[in-house]
Order: C-alpha cells, then sequence, then structure tokens
C-alpha cells in the first residue's frame, strides 16, 4: 500500500547573522519531524577572497547528532576531539555530539582562493534521553563509497548514506534506527522507494521538480512532504533534472528542549551543558 501524505511545507528564507538559508524544519506550522529537529538548506554560494559568509569558527553542541549532506563545493572540518578532514562534494559528516563536542567548518582556504559555489544540507538528528550524554563521535564517508539503488530505467538514484533499502546498506553508524537516503533524479524518471512503517517519513526537495505520489515538489513553492506510517512506499517522478534528501527514523516521542547549540530533554540539563561549555568539559578548539 502506498504511504499516504501527512502534510506539505515550504522551505523559507531565513537569516542567520550574515547567512540566509533555506529552514524547512521547524516553521510555524511544523515543529520537528520527530526525531528530526531542525533542518537548514544553505546556499548556493558564490564563495570567494572577497565573500566567504559561510565560515563557522568554533562553537559546541550537545545532545543531538549535526549531520552535513554536501551538494557542491568544499568545507574544511575541524573538532576538538582532533579531527581534521576536507569534505569535498557529495561527502557527508555526521558528528555525534554526545556529550558535548567543539568543531569548526567553513569553505577551505584554497576553495576560497579559487573561487566556486558552495551549497548543502545541515540536519540536526536528535538523540535518546539515555544517549545524550555519550562520547563524541565523528564520520566522513567519501560519496563514492555509498551503495546505490537505480531505477529500471537508470534515470532514478537512490544513495544509501544511513540505514538500509532493499538489502543495501548504508557506510555511517548510526546510533539510533534511521534511514538517509540521496535522491538523484532525471528528468522523465520514475521509480518507487520502500518505507519502513515504523519510522516517520519526509522528502526534502533541493532543486529541480518531481511528483511524490500525486504531490508536485518545485523550488520556491512547496518543497517537503512528510508521510503518514500508513504505507510501505511512495513513487517518485522526475519533471525536471532533480535532487531530494529522504529521511525517516524512529520517532522518539520524548521531550525536547533546545537552546542555541544544545537539543535535550530539560531547561536544566540545557543550563549544565552551557556551564560544561563554560568550564572546558567539552574540550578546547583554536580558532
Amino acid at each position: 500500500m502506498r504511504s499516504t501524505i501527512k502534510r506539505t511545507g515550504y522551505s523559507h528564507y531565513v537569516n542567520m547573522g550574515p547567512i540566509e538559508l533555506r529552514q524547512p524544519i521547524p516553521t510555524s506550522s511544523i515543529d520537528q519531524i520527530d526525531p528530526f529537529v531542525l533542518l537548514h538548506h544553505y546556499g548556493p554560494y558564490k564563495i570567494s577572497v572577497d565573500n566567504n559568509p559561510f565560515d563557522l569558527g568554533p562553537h559546541p553542541h550537545r545532545g543531538f547528532e549535526p549531520i552535513t549532506f554536501l551538494i557542491e563545493g568544499e568545507q574544511l572540518h575541524r573538532d576538538s576531539l582532533g579531527n581534521e578532514s576536507l569534505v569535498t562534494a557529495g561527502d557527508v559528516q555526521w558528528t555525534t555530539a554526545g556529550r558535548g563536542i567543539i568543531h569548526a567548518e567553513g569553505p577551505s582556504k584554497d576553495f576560497v582562493n579559487k573561487g566556486g559555489v558552495l551549497e548543502g544540507i545541515q540536519l540536526w538528528l536528535n538523540l535518546p534521553a539515555n544517549k545524550k550524554m555519550i562520547p563524541a563521535q565523528y564520520q566522513h564517508v567519501k560519496s563514492e563509497n555509498f551503495a546505490v539503488e537505480k531505477s529500471i530505467n537508470n534515470k532514478i538514484s537512490v544513495q544509501i548514506v544511513a540505514g538500509s533499502l532493499n538489502g543495501l546498506n548504508g557506510k555511517i553508524e548510526t546510533q539510533t534506527d534511521v534511514n538517509a537516503y540521496i535522491i538523484d533524479a532525471k528528468q522523465g524518471g520514475m521509480h518507487v522507494i520502500t518505507l519502513d512503517k515504523t519510522h516517520q517519513s519526509l522528502v526534502y526537495l533541493i532543486k529541480g521538480e518531481v511528483i511524490i505520489n500525486d504531490v508536485v515538489l518545485s523550488e520556491n513553492k512547496k518543497q517537503l512532504i512528510e508521510f503518514n506510517s500508513d504505507g510501505d512506499h511512495f513513487s517518485i517522478v522526475a519533471n525536471k533534472n532533480s535532487k531530494l534528501l529522504f529521511l525517516s527514523g524512529v520517532p522518539l516521542k520524548e521531550e525536547v528542549t533546545t537552546y542555541g547549540p544544545y537539543v535535550m530533554n530539560t531547561q536544566t540539563e540545557i543550563m549544565e551543558a552551557m556551564r560544561d561549555y563554560q568550564k572546558g568539559k567539552m574540550g578546547f578548539l583554536p580558532a
């Protein structure tokens, strides 16, 4: 049975300091899609020596997993665990903040000097209460190392980043039961993608135009679909060359309290996170 659509959403622009980006989660009508608490779509930005707004200096996180799907460009990642890696187009970096990590990310110096376009997705995946204080971890997987499922006519490719799909497994080791796929669809492509009924599932259109079941997603209009957990698949037809992000996960059904870079269950835990950061308990990372 095909899953029905619970609701659709828009991806309005918001300002974060000097950065303008799209924010389909949260919005005035969608607070979260448990266990996903935030989704930012940044770029495309033209990066150069004279224009580099997306250079995020050292900052902390606790209680969730900040994840980057890099669509175009290059970003340098550094963190308080001692990791330093160059993330390039198509790569995924999956940080488990756990009890605390400090990281910094931004276009690499070489990328800034040569100039280019930067675009990506930043996702905040919640951790359950019993895992919010686990040790921090960092994973970086190159695009070519992910398994891919293709449609019959090869016009749609589904890259399995995390979780599984029809016997293909993602390279990311996850703390919770989640699936994450990048879908590339060429015009005229058609495919059916299976769903797990125990998950809450969504599709976000990054670029292009597609029909999901009977709903059209297009840039600057409806760009997000959340499914009901009543079916085992959805259909996709590409009206244009398109790229999408599919996410699904078992809902945690826990209280969520957020403040700045922290996602916890109570206000007391937020205060403890702020204090621990100030005391250096999340590590150190030079600017």
